[in-house]
């Protein structure tokens, strides 16, 4: 039996497809009913019949409660934790600390408890740290307080401890830590919500750079790194580094519109996170920028995925592939 956290997200959900198509015996996470609308869209744009998810042992809940968790993970063998609170609203720090830390804090202490295999758990680059320097980041890197580290990249760091803490207790685990993951996730959420963005307005781009990740490569180096023999490692899952001004260039050419012309000036940058700020709580919205997502926009952040490249020999999808196949599965959904 496998077990999956964040069944219902952008990972989550490819991963369920992955693991059914091999005929998996699975067991997941739903904290509501409604979360399982997304999961059936992008089962459906993969060519499958989101009936199948009516083969997942479906528990409701989520991994802040400990005797669900204990009792989730009887007669489990793996364990997939990819559940995580991704936001860089200030407002949403405690949350942040609470799902990504107590919650991974709890999973990895029930893996133990249960005898688990094996766990992968699904970090993120940004767990790395960013430093003012523009050497490339790889998973040796050692993490520095900056101002460059976002709420949300403590959380993952913070998490991963968690993670290191049950392996050095006996627990096997892989950790990955993606780049920015491009996938035909939720419109108003992650990297999806840039590709929306993109399609109402492709005049500006960011002047920084960052790594970017097919999110059916993540889930393809997840579950290869679970299947062998590989423990108590992480790996940096990157296609490659990237401009801003490219990656929106190639979304607005995947939808026919104009590519950006403009470089966002950084006065520009900080009047708009601050307006955006106030336009947030006062509409009690979800800000399209912040002053964290400000200054990651331009910064250049560079990332190295020789590792997992050499020790399992694998080959990455071209994130022009990626965009253009996205942009196509998108473009009907956003034209409504």
């Amino acid at each position: 039996m496998i077990f999956v956290t964040g069944a219902t997200g952008l990972v989550g959900s490819y991963l369920l497809h992955s693991l059914l198509k091999e005929g998996k015996d699975v067991r997941a996470i739903l904290y509501t009913e409604k979360n399982l609308e997304r999961t059936r869209t992008i089962f459906k744009s993969l060519g499958s019949d989101p009936e199948v998810l009516k083969k997942v042992d479906w528990i409701k809940g989520d991994v802040l409660d400990v005797v669900l968790l204990e009792e989730a993970m009887q007669g489990v063998d793996q364990v997939y934790h990819c559940a995580a609170i991704v936001s860089f609203d200030p407002r949403d720090k405690n949350k942040m600390m609470k799902v990504n830390v107590e919650g991974t804090t709890n999973m990895v202490n029930a893996a133990l408890v249960a005898g688990v295999k094996k766990l992968c758990y699904v970090s993120s680059i940004a767990a790395l740290g960013r430093s003012e320097e523009t050497n490339i980041i790889d998973e040796n890197s050692e993490w520095k307080n900056t101002q460059y580290n976002s709420k949300y990249s403590k959380s993952k760091y913070l998490a991963e401890r968690e993670v290191w803490r049950a392996s050095a207790e006996g627990l096997p685990v892989v950790v990955v830590n993606p780049a920015i993951i491009l996938g035909y996730g939720h419109p108003e959420k992650g990297s999806t919500r840039m590709f929306k963005t993109i399609y109402k307005n492709s005049l500006f781009y960011g002047r920084g750079s960052n790594s970017f990740v097919d999110v059916e490569d993540v889930v393809k180096a997840m579950i290869l790194l679970m299947e062998s023999d590989i423990e108590n490692e992480r790996f940096v899952v990157a296609a490659g580094n990237y401009s801003y001004k490219t990656i929106f260039s190639l979304i607005a050419k995947g939808f026919n519109k104009s590519v950006p012309k403009i470089a966002v000036p950084d006065f520009a940058l900080e009047l708009v996170w601050r307006f955006e700020a106030i336009r947030a709580t006062l509409m009690n919205d979800k800000p399209l920028i912040t002053k964290e997502t400000a200054n990651t926009s331009r910064h250049d952040n560079h990332y190295s995925n020789e590792k997992i490249r050499k020790m399992i020999d694998f080959e990455f999808r071209p994130i022009e592939v990626t965009i253009s196949t996205l942009c196509s599965a998108m473009e009907p959904e956003l034209r409504n």
